[in-house]
């Protein structure tokens, strides 16, 4: 057992790389990095080997009815709330090795070092592998930590079906990972919540920055819209006799990029995903679906955008004689994380002597649901070029390792240190 002082103890680098390597060898794509869709057998095969890894470091592992696994280290006193450390592990159809994977490794991280040191807390620390955060295989995203903080119910998102037409409990079923836990803060309470992730943005690496301090998330809405026209063959009729879904779907992209541009900085407006049908060569399409992603920082002006766009997309419609339905499939406000758990993110990072700056989370992560029920925060490493829900994303060591000292500096402070080893 090693005895150094406290502000001199580090996490294990090439423990903690291995770590990612290791999982990054089970579900991989086609291109360097990861298709570990949630509850899919690659998933339940990363999760094993977690759960493996956990109890090796003398964690016991609960699951809980949507299938989130939480590994607890005790504390010295059982009555206290833990200290929660969360992220995910499945990942994008065509994802990266770190996306999600560096948090909860990380997490395993911390209680390695903490084990290596004989460093003892007053209060429990648990890990927390969420399910399915991406909300690439089952929409919404992030319904794991959404059922705990009571955004979402049991039902509700066990009744999330896959393209294929199967539901989240059918798979939890089928592989095993239906835990007997009830699901829910109150079930599970939270003293503080800490998540590191790669940033997903270019901002860290353009300025140098080695940690992103966590102060805002963007609040999300996601719009579904279904445009129905008619279809008709496009060379024998009219142009002014058509009722053009496609011709819709083109001006509505070109006028929610126009309105995230007059709303900079701090805003971004997209188009992710285009369903044409019947989609063929010479037939002008009957319907169109598709989905507008809104995100802004700042309320009103997340607000202003979400009311202008749905104003404009039923406008564009009815200009061009064509049916609008529009469905709200994922929406959350604007976060602000914890002042005090900020406040110490920021101390500790200066403590080690790291580079740093104050971010806001562009995209969406399991904190942004827990704060809604316990204090919580973030921690960002850069990723080169800002790449992310790529195969190519990618991290360095350096990177790695200190975001994971940053969050074990901020757990153990949070969690009460009780005692070293002599």
């Amino acid at each position: 057992m090693k005895t150094v002082p406290l502000e001199n103890v580090r996490i294990n680098d090439d423990r903690l790389w291995a770590s990612l390597m290791s999982m990054a060898e089970i579900g991989p794509g086609i291109a360097g990095g990861n298709n570990r869709q949630a509850l899919t057998d690659a998933d339940s095969q990363g999760r094993r080997l977690f759960h493996s890894w956990c109890e090796d470091a003398g964690m016991s592992v609960g699951v809980d009815r949507m299938g989130s696994m939480f590994a607890t280290r005790h504390g010295l006193d059982p009555k206290a709330s833990p200290v929660y450390i969360g992220s995910h592990l499945d990942t994008q159809p065509t994802g990266g090795k770190f996306d999600g994977v560096l948090g909860v490794l990380s997490g395993l991280e911390v209680i390695r070092t903490l084990n290596d040191f004989g460093i003892t807390t007053i209060r429990p620390i648990v890990i927390a592998n969420w399910t399915n955060e991406e909300g690439s295989r089952f929409v919404p995203s992030m319904i794991g930590s959404g059922v705990y903080s009571g955004e979402y119910s049991l039902e509700y998102a066990h009744s999330r079906v896959d393209v294929s037409g199967t539901s989240i409990l059918d798979e939890l079923i089928r592989t095993g990972w239906l835990g007997n836990e009830p699901v829910g803060f109150h079930e599970r309470p939270m003293h503080a919540y800490f998540e590191y992730h790669i940033e997903q943005g270019p901002i860290l690496e353009a300025e140098g920055k080695s940690i992103g301090v966590v102060t805002h998330g963007q609040g999300q809405s996601w719009l579904e819209v279904t445009l129905t026209g008619r279809a008709a063959h496009t060379g024998s009729t009219p142009m002014h006799m058509r009722a053009n879904a496609g011709l819709a779907m083109a001006r509505m992209i070109d006028m929610v990029h126009s309105i995230a541009m007059d709303n900079q900085p701090g805003a971004a407006g997209s188009v992710g995903q285009v369903l044409f049908t019947p989609n063929s060569r010479n037939v002008l399409p009957a319907k169109v679906v598709f989905t507008i992603d809104i995100r802004a920082a700042e309320k009103n002006k997340f607000d202003q955008m979400c009311s202008k766009i749905t104003e404009e997309v039923h406008r564009i419609a009815d200009s061009l004689h064509v049916k609008c339905l529009i469905e709200a499939i994922g929406f959350y406000e604007p976060i602000a994380f914890d002042s005090t758990l900020v406040s110490r993110v920021r101390a500790v990072t200066e403590k080690l002597g790291y580079s740093h700056m104050d971010i806001s989370s562009g995209a969406g992560h399991d904190a942004f649901w827990v704060s809604k029920v316990a204090p919580a925060t973030m921690i960002m490493c850069p990723c080169v070029g800002g790449v992310s829900h790529n195969e190519s994303e990618e991290i360095s060591v350096a990177w790695a390792s200190a975001g994971a000292n940053v969050l074990l500096h901020a757990v153990a402070e949070t969690a009460e240190i009780a005692n070293m080893a002599e």
